[in-house]
């Protein structure tokens, strides 16, 4: 009913930028949550930052200041501005969303992820 498709990874030097982009497609009514996650090897997928429908964002700690994220409702789309990158910040990188959408002539509301990009902060 919904499929995301995530893009904007890719290597990056420390210091570096990138902005990861999720689109949302299907019968979308409308989006509420939107968040990013990222996993690095032998680590478990941890939340990076969220925002709500309304445009409320909330951070860890570790990329306060340093990544936003943001969405537009029109295009059902989250991005993530990541800036002043760090080895550590190298993960696959997953968006999940809330997404209500049409069912036959019903809304229903499910979780969706996208398909994970890989950012790689190396020198």
């Amino acid at each position: 009913q919904v499929q995301l498709v995530e893009s904007g990874g890719g290597l990056v030097q420390p210091g570096g930028s990138l902005r990861l982009s999720c689109a949302a497609s299907g019968r979308i009514f409308s989006i509420n949550g939107m968040e990013w996650y990222r996993q690095a090897p032998g680590k478990q997928r941890e939340l990076v930052a969220a925002i709500t429908r309304g445009g409320r964002t909330n951070y860890v700690d570790f990329v306060k200041g340093r990544f936003t994220i943001s969405r537009d409702n029109a295009k059902n789309t989250v991005y993530l501005q990541m800036n002043s990158l760090k080895p550590e910040d190298t993960a696959v990188y997953y968006c999940n969303l809330d997404v209500t959408y049409f069912r036959g002539v019903t809304l229903s509301t499910d979780n969706y992820w996208g398909q994970g990009t890989q950012v790689t902060v190396s020198s």
